[in-house]
């Protein structure tokens, strides 16, 4: 039997060595072991990759742990379980046991080093997955990339904080254990990505809502520099203010944490172990929205040191290509209506009103106020703030709406825009619908090569500066350059509306 188990991993052993010669794209040998994809179609793909070692037990909150090694060959067929997350029925596996990543590759050898895109998902740091179909990376990996995509900790198990957790980790960094988690899966990528055929020095971030958002943070965050070399945030409300770990306030992350474990029968002077060995479940429930629960991630010292947008306004982001946007109505993310817009807007409301739109359709103008206060302005803000280091930032307005869709449509739903640069469309999409897909991938995709959008063929995407303010819009008329978009409506948020505000910038 000895003799048996010898000869099957020797076996395994020269099939592997057979790859990194270029024969054999479906096998690989990662940090912790061997394994096998599946190819099919000119892509190979390999889905359930550990990434850190599962942050269960002793691990949880703690920083990702290096991963485990394995025996053998590892099938790499089938996508790990989604990071444990309330109520999600179409997700079919959920598990604390859960930091997995997935990789589509093109290359028939490890020696053609394409690029490398990384995908972080969305979901208001309490839901996701990298497993749902809209997050396919086939077309991607079409277009001549390598598409990683990667799960996160979520909830209270990704974004908590606590004094015991301090006490045992005071010089951090704590509480952002799902950025950390994204870190981690950088820096396998960048260890590991060549056996894919992927260059470890030409990797680009992306990701949307709350992994848009997390894109911002690993701009600035100091953990995080030299990891990638070209950014993209799609509708990553770039002003959302952080809260302190602690400090002065009543809503900092140590106290909205011990409230919470208070609540489950932990008391304020219990050992980090308690904490540790409250259910699942219980950690789980009783979060909702952004920020529901105070589950969100935190400005910390370490990982996280000031607000996004005082970090870009003194430089102190990664000096990296940058593209970044947002859909027409983002607002549909909180359901904006003229009842809770208008009252909000003070004595400048008549003013306001008239500027977006006047008062013969209030849902199209609230709808438009909230989208541009939240996301429009902030996009425009950060990408002129990177413009004056020297560095090249590209902004995107994103109203294009399926044909099927467009009767009594506000715009562009929040993330509206994902089938369309993922290329995963509905059935029923139209010839219209997919040229749009075909663009936007198109632009992605050359980005992540030459970080230039414009070379992706289509109309040339300039690199914004606030003196031209120009922006590519994905239109009902096709991708255009729209000098000026949106302009008086956002100068006067900003001007008049306290649009940058940033909060405080220390834990």
């Amino acid at each position: 039997m000895h003799i048996l188990k010898s000869l099957c991993a020797a076996l395994a052993l020269a099939a592997l060595t057979i790859h990194d010669a270029g024969a054999a794209p479906d096998q690989v040998r990662v940090q912790g072991g061997a394994l096998h994809g599946v190819s099919a179609d000119g892509l190979t793909v390999f889905k359930g990759v550990p990434f850190a070692a599962p942050p269960v037990g002793k691990l949880r909150w703690r920083a990702p742990a290096p991963v485990k090694s394995w025996r053998g060959v590892k099938e790499a067929n089938t996508f790990g379980a989604a990071c444990t997350q309330p109520g999600r029925a179409t997700l079919t596996a959920i598990s604390e046991d859960c930091l997995y990543l997935n990789v589509w590759t093109p290359a028939q050898a490890a020696s053609e080093k394409l690029p490398v895109m990384v995908w972080i998902y969305g979901g208001a740091f309490i839901a996701g997955s990298s497993s749902l179909p809209t997050y396919d990376g086939a077309r991607f990996a079409k277009q001549g990339v390598v598409l990683v995509s990667i799960n996160y900790r979520l909830g209270r198990f990704g974004f908590f904080a606590h004094p015991a957790l301090t006490k045992e980790n005071p010089q951090g960094p704590l509480g952002n254990y799902g950025l950390m988690d994204q870190i981690a899966a950088l820096k396998w990528v960048k260890k590991n990505i060549a056996q894919f055929g992927g260059d470890p020095e030409h990797v680009t971030v992306f990701g949307e809502s709350a992994g848009a958002m997390s894109v911002n943070y690993l701009m600035i965050s100091p953990l995080a520099q030299g990891l990638f070399v070209n950014a993209i945030a799609e509708s990553g409300f770039g002003r959302s203010p952080l809260a302190p770990i602690r400090g002065e306030g009543p809503r900092t992350g140590e106290g909205t944490g011990a409230e919470w474990a208070q609540s489950k029968g932990v008391a304020l002077d219990a050992p980090a172990s308690k904490l540790r060995a409250l259910p699942a479940a219980d950690v789980a429930a009783g979060v909702a929205g952004l920020g529901g629960g105070g589950v969100f991630p935190m400005i910390d010292g370490v990982l996280l040191t000031e607000q996004v947008g005082d970090a870009f306004a003194a430089g102190h982001e990664q000096h990296v290509p940058f593209l970044l946007g947002g859909n027409s109505f983002d607002a549909s993310l909180f359901s904006p209506t003229p009842e809770t817009v208008f009252p909000q807007l003070g004595a400048a409301k008549d003013a306001v009103i008239a500027l977006f739109g006047g008062p013969a359709n209030p849902a199209q103008v609230a709808a438009d106020i909230a989208t541009d206060r939240a996301m429009t302005e902030p996009d425009r803000f950060l990408a002129a703030q990177h413009a004056k280091l020297g560095q090249q930032a590209f902004v995107y307005y994103f109203s294009y709406v399926p044909e099927d869709m467009r009767q009594n449509s506000l715009g562009l739903r929040h993330g509206g825009e994902i089938p369309y640069v993922f290329g995963n469309l509905r059935p029923q999409a139209t010839p219209a619908d997919r040229a749009m897909s075909d663009a936007a991938t198109k632009y992605w995709t050359a980005f992540a090569k030459t970080s230039n959008p414009g070379a992706a063929g289509g109309p040339a995407w300039p690199a914004y500066q606030a003196a031209s303010d120009q922006w590519l819009e994905f239109g009902i008329d096709g991708a255009k350059v729209k000098p000026g978009l949106r302009k008086p409506q956002l100068d006067f948020l900003a001007a008049h509306l306290d649009a940058n505000s940033t909060g405080k910038s220390a834990p």
